[in-house]
């Protein structure tokens, strides 16, 4: 078939929003270069009433599209099973237990669970939209976020890592990866993959699979894992997007995993000397190695970094002229 004979399809470019063509003859998912901005362009493809217009991200286990919901009329998350990983022992289950895991949950900060099903040999879960990238992203774009933001982040995932502990379940893999942001800009908790019930028996090396940045010291040691784990890796992931740095970093993995366990923590303002003395002592009590020392629930964390907060405020306030005003305490979408 001659190229100007082919049939064309319209969409919508994700990348400059222009109305363009396709080639109307490319198999589901496929993608074609924008004629404008070059942005890659998805033929959509049908699931039910889902219809998946453009991919957002991609993990081992899965592929998460931008979808839209033909019979309530909204943009949706459509998270798609790989074939090969079907053929894996367990691997239908772990998503189910995701699924089922995540919809017990009722939180603002935690992403809403619309639907789990399976078609044309298709196995998808349909859950709210939080496309606009994930705190690594905002890492990796600015380097270290403003303190006021971090903190505002850090007590919404501890009020929804606190709503998580009281259906008794832990989440176990909490990093910078794991939290979206969607269009107003509020943090999302997701992939509750690894998440487990409270009392339930740990795996003998379940923190393998967890990323070695952010694990707490008592996992890596074979001990008890409780909300104090998730606790610890929530400080870790603060303590990355307010220094710019992983709280311990090393040439291996296993250097890594050791370092959490015996090597002493550099507080964030020995780091960045800008950041607070009270986020300081937050984090480095959140981090602290012995669970014990750590804060005795999360509504203590959370009063805690509200009061770092406010002081923060208090401090911003007392500088009028905001040409005074610390470049890096400045929201990082009002320097985009």
């Amino acid at each position: 078939m001659s190229e100007a004979s082919r049939p064309l399809k319209m969409v919508t470019c994700p990348g400059c929003d222009a109305k363009t063509f396709i080639p109307g003859d490319l198999p589901p998912l496929a993608t074609e270069p924008c004629k404008k901005c070059g942005h890659a362009i998805m033929m959509p493809m049908q699931l039910r009433q889902f219809e998946l217009r453009a991919k957002v991200g991609s993990g081992g286990m899965a592929t998460v599209y931008r979808a839209w919901d033909t019979m309530l009329e909204r943009y949706v998350a459509v998270k798609l099973t790989k074939k090969e990983i079907l053929t894996e022992p367990n691997a239908l289950e772990n998503f189910c237990r995701e699924a089922r895991a995540c919809a017990k949950l009722n939180h603002t900060n935690i992403i809403h669970i619309y639907t789990f099903d399976e078609w044309e040999g298709e196995t998808y879960l349909v859950m709210e939209l939080a496309d606009q990238g994930s705190l690594d992203t905002r890492i990796e774009k600015l380097r270290l976020l403003p303190e006021l933001d971090v903190l505002d982040v850090g007590i919404k995932i501890a009020q929804a890592l606190d709503t998580a502990l009281k259906h008794d379940m832990l989440h176990c893999d909490i990093k910078p990866g794991n939290i979206l942001f969607n269009a107003d800009r509020e943090p999302k908790l997701v992939d509750f993959g690894l998440a487990r019930k409270t009392d339930a028996e740990q795996e003998t090396a379940e923190f393998t699979r967890g990323t070695p940045y952010y694990v707490a010291p008592e996992k890596i040691k074979r001990e008890p894992e409780t909300f104090l784990s998730d606790m610890y890796s929530l400080g870790a992931t603060l303590y990355h997007a307010v220094t710019g740095h992983v709280p311990f970093d090393a040439p291996t993995p296993d250097e890594v995993v050791q370092a959490h366990v015996y090597t002493a923590l550099t507080p964030p303002n020995q780091v960045v000397p800008e950041i607070s003395q009270a986020t300081s002592e937050a984090l480095c009590r959140a981090l602290a190695k012995n669970p014990g020392d750590r804060f005795l629930s999360y509504d203590e964390f959370i009063m805690v970094l509200e009061a770092s907060r406010s002081q923060l405020l208090f401090r911003l306030n007392q500088t009028p002229d905001p040409a005074n005003e610390p470049k890096r305490m400045t929201s990082w979408w009002k320097r985009k």
